[in-house]
C-alpha cells in the first residue's frame, strides 16, 4: 500500500472506478530509436504539490533531473488508466523503493532495495495539465550526485538546464515546456501561476541577474538619488542575502500620485512574457491623459510572496494612499495579491491583455468574421447585463464554444472586464471600452524581450525625460494656446474655458455627435427624477446606419444626471445622450459636480511629495535629518521656480542669498 504524505492534494478516489492500475517496474521507456532525448539539469529544483506540467513525459523528465541532481534513480512504479485506455494518474518512485520479488535461482541476485518511500504521484486536470498531487522528498538511504553511481533512468540526463530533442539529421533544438505552479495556500483557492519559457525550472527566490546588471542597478540608484533628493526604492533579499525584488519611484512619481491616485494601472507584460528585465509598472493618467508613471519594479517571479512585498512597498512609498480602481491582466496570483494589500479597491482585468492572451490553438476560429463581429457585439455594445447574457449564450451556442477553457474564464470573469459591468466605476479613460483601444505602451515601446538591464536603465531616463516633456508641452499649449469651437453649443465654450486642450477635443467629439441624437422622449416623471429615452444613429457599417436607444435619468433639483452608457465613470466627462437632455431641458453649462479638477488647466500642480514638512517633528540634532529635511524644502523652491523665468531668477537670488547669510551663522556645536 502507498504510503501518504502529509505534502499532498486530496485524491478523488472515485476515478478508479473509470478506469484501472497497472503496476511497472522501470523506466519511462519511449526512447526507440527514433528520437533521442537529452535531459539536462544543474540544481532543479525539487518537486512540490501543485507543480503542472503539459504531458505525462514531461512530470517523468522533470523528476529524472532532480534524481540525478540529488543522487538517485527513478522508476515508473504505477500508471493509472481509464477505460479508453487514457492515463489519467501515475508515480514515481526512487529506484530503491519496494522490494524484489523473491527468486527460483541457484544463485539469487543480492537485494539492492531498501523499501525507500520517496516518490511522487501525478495526475491530470480537467485543464488537461498534470498536477502533482503528492511529494515525497525523504530517502531511507544514502544519496550523493558525486558518487559516481549510474541509474538506468541517466542514459538520458546531461548536465544543463535546457531539455533537448535532437532529432535524426537535425541539429539539436529545445524543447519548451509550460509550467504552472499552483500556490493552494490562503483561503484554499488555488492561485495559477504560467510559467512559459525554454529554461523551465526557474528559482523564484532571486533575480536572474547577468554579469554587469548588479552594477547597473547600483549606478542607476546612485545617480538618481544624487539628482533627486526624493528617489525612494526598496531592495528584497531572500535568506541567503541575494537579491530577490527591487522598487524605485522618483520624486515626481511620487508628487504626481497626489493628484491622479484615482485609478493605477500594473502591467506586468514583460515578467509574464520573460523578458531578461522583469519588469512591473504602475501607471495612470495626468490632467492630459498622458501615461504618467508612478513606480516600477523588478521580480524574481510571479508569486504571490514577490507581488505582495512589491505593493506593500509601493503603498509605504505612497504615504499610504490605495488607489481606488486598479488594472492588471488575469493572473490569478496577482489578483490574490491585490486582494491582500488593497482590499477596498476595485480591482478590474484588461479587456485589451486578454484578447492579446488569446490561445493559440484558437486563433484560427477568433479571425472568422462571424465569430469576431458577434464576440465584439457581445462585449462592447451591450447597454445592459441583460442584452451581454443574450448575446453570449448565442455567441457560445452558435459557434459551439461551451467547452473552452478560454470562453469560460472569461465569462466567469466577466464582471471585471466587460464595459457593461465595470461602468459604475470611475476609470479616467484608463480601461479600453471599444475594439479599436489599444494597450498603454508604458515602457514597452523602449523594451523588448532581449533588452538587458543596463539598457534597460539607460532607457529608463529617456522615457522619464520623454514624458516630463510631453507634459510640459502639453501645459504650455493648454495655457497659451486658443481652443477652436465646432458648434455653437453653451456646453462647448464653457468646457473650452477649463480643460486642457487634449482631454477638450475629446469632449468635442461628444458635442458634435449630440446631433446624431434625434429624439428625445420623457418618461416617468412622477418623482423629482426624470427618465428620458434617447435615439441615436450609430453607424452600422459604411452603408448604413443603426437606431439605438439609451435611458438617461435627470434630476432637475439636484443637477444630477445619468446615462446607462456610463461614458462620464469610464472616461471622465458626459456623453451626447446625456448632453442632449441637459440642452433640452434648457440648461446652458454643465453642472459642477461633473466638471472634473483632475482634468482642469488652471491647477497649479507642484509634483514634490508632501511629507508635512514640520520642523517641528524633525530631530534637529541629527545633522542627517537636518539635510533630508532641507532637501525637501529645497525640491519645493526648485518645482516653483522652474515654472517661469521670473520665478527661477527669483529663486536663484534667494538661495544665494540664503547661502550667503547661512556661512557667517555661528555654529552652536550641533
Amino acid at each position: 500500500m502507498d504510503q501518504v504524505s502529509l505534502n499532498s492534494e486530496p485524491v478523488n478516489e472515485d476515478e478508479a472506478a473509470d478506469g484501472y492500475e497497472v503496476e511497472e517496474d522501470g523506466d519511462l521507456g519511449i526512447n526507440g530509436g527514433e528520437t533521442s532525448l537529452l535531459i539536462q539539469g544543474e540544481n532543479p529544483i525539487a518537486p512540490a504539490v501543485g507543480m503542472e506540467f503539459e504531458t505525462y513525459e514531461d512530470v517523468y523528465y522533470f523528476y529524472n533531473c532532480y534524481a540525478k541532481d540529488q543522487g538517485f534513480g527513478v522508476r515508473v512504479s504505477n500508471t493509472w488508466y481509464r477505460k479508453s485506455r487514457e492515463k489519467y494518474r501515475g508515480k514515481l518512485s526512487c529506484s530503491s523503493a519496494g522490494y524484489k520479488r523473491r527468486s527460483e535461482a541457484n544463485r539469487p541476485r543480492p537485494e539492492t532495495r531498501t523499501g525507500c518511500p520517496a516518490m511522487i504521484k501525478f495526475r491530470l486536470m480537467e485543464s488537461c495539465r498534470w498536477r502533482i498531487i503528492e511529494a515525497e522528498l525523504e530517502h531511507n538511504h544514502l544519496i550523493s550526485p558525486v558518487s559516481g553511481k549510474f541509474y538506468k533512468s541517466h542514459k538520458q540526463v546531461g548536465s544543463s538546464r535546457t531539455v533537448l530533442e535532437d532529432g535524426a539529421g537535425e541539429a539539436p533544438k529545445a524543447r519548451t515546456f509550460r509550467t504552472v505552479v499552483v500556490d493552494a495556500g490562503g483561503d484554499g483557492n488555488p492561485q495559477l501561476q504560467d510559467v512559459d519559457k525554454r529554461v523551465w525550472v526557474h528559482d523564484f527566490n532571486q533575480l536572474n541577474l547577468k554579469e554587469g546588471d548588479a552594477r547597473a542597478v547600483h549606478d542607476f540608484f546612485r545617480r538618481s538619488q544624487l539628482n533627486d533628493p526624493q528617489f525612494f526604492y526598496a531592495m528584497d533579499h531572500n535568506e541567503k542575502g541575494t537579491l530577490r525584488n527591487v522598487f524605485w519611484a522618483d520624486g515626481r512619481c511620487r508628487g504626481a500620485f497626489k493628484y491622479f491616485h484615482d485609478v493605477v494601472a500594473i502591467d506586468t507584460t514583460c515578467l509574464t512574457r520573460k523578458y531578461a528585465v522583469p519588469l512591473v509598472v504602475f501607471v495612470g493618467t495626468n490632467h492630459h491623459g498622458q501615461l504618467i508613471i508612478f513606480g516600477c519594479g523588478l521580480l524574481a517571479g510571479e508569486t504571490a510572496d514577490s507581488y505582495t512585498w512589491l505593493f506593500r512597498t509601493w503603498l509605504t512609498m505612497m504615504l499610504g494612499h490605495p488607489p481606488q480602481t486598479i488594472i492588471t491582466n488575469q493572473s490569478k496570483v496577482l489578483q490574490a495579491a491585490i486582494s491582500e494589500v488593497f482590499p477596498k479597491a476595485s480591482h478590474l482585468i484588461s479587456l485589451v491583455h486578454l484578447m492579446e492572451s488569446y490561445p493559440c490553438r484558437f486563433r484560427g476560429l477568433f479571425d472568422s468574421d462571424a465569430v469576431r463581429l458577434d464576440f465584439n457585439r457581445a462585449v462592447y455594445d451591450s447597454v445592459k447585463t441583460e442584452e451581454f447574457e443574450t448575446a453570449w449564450e448565442r455567441l457560445t451556442k452558435r459557434f459551439g464554444l461551451l467547452e473552452s477553457d478560454w470562453f469560460k474564464t472569461f465569462y466567469e470573469d466577466r464582471k471585471r472586464c466587460v464595459p457593461v459591468y465595470v461602468k459604475d466605476t470611475f476609470l479616467a479613460g484608463l480601461f479600453p471600452i471599444q475594439p479599436t483601444d489599444s494597450a498603454p505602451p508604458m515602457l514597452l515601446s523602449y523594451v523588448h524581450e532581449k533588452t538587458s538591464l543596463t539598457e534597460f536603465f539607460v532607457k529608463y531616463d529617456e522615457v522619464a525625460q520623454t514624458m516630463n516633456h510631453m507634459e510640459t508641452m502639453a501645459d504650455v499649449e493648454s495655457r497659451n494656446g486658443s481652443c477652436v469651437l465646432r458648434s455653437r453649443c453653451h456646453f462647448e465654450l464653457q468646457v473650452s474655458k477649463l480643460y486642457t486642450s487634449t482631454v477638450f477635443k475629446r469632449f468635442q467629439d461628444e458635442v458634435e455627435a449630440m446631433y446624431s441624437c434625434t429624439s428625445t422622449i420623457q418618461m416617468n416623471d412622477d418623482g423629482p427624477t426624470e427618465t428620458h429615452i434617447v435615439r441615436e444613429h450609430v453607424p452600422h457599417d459604411v452603408n448604413r446606419s443603426e437606431a439605438r436607444e439609451f435611458e438617461v435619468s435627470y434630476n432637475p433639483s439636484e443637477g444630477d444626471v445619468k446615462c446607462i452608457c456610463r461614458l462620464f465613470n469610464l472616461k471622465g466627462y458626459l456623453c451626447r445622450h446625456a448632453l442632449c437632455v441637459l440642452s433640452q431641458c434648457g440648461l446652458v453649462e454643465i453642472p459642477a459636480q461633473y466638471l472634473l479638477s483632475r482634468w482642469r488647466k488652471d491647477i497649479k500642480r507642484t509634483y514634490v511629495v508632501d511629507h508635512g514638512h514640520d520642523s517641528g517633528t524633525i530631530d534637529t540634532r541629527n545633522p542627517v535629518n537636518r539635510h533630508d529635511h532641507l532637501c525637501k524644502v529645497i525640491v519645493q523652491i526648485a518645482e516653483e521656480g522652474c515654472k517661469s523665468r521670473e520665478r527661477y531668477k527669483l529663486a536663484l537670488q534667494l538661495l544665494g542669498e540664503m547661502m550667503s547669510r547661512a556661512k557667517v551663522v555661528e555654529d552652536d556645536g550641533l
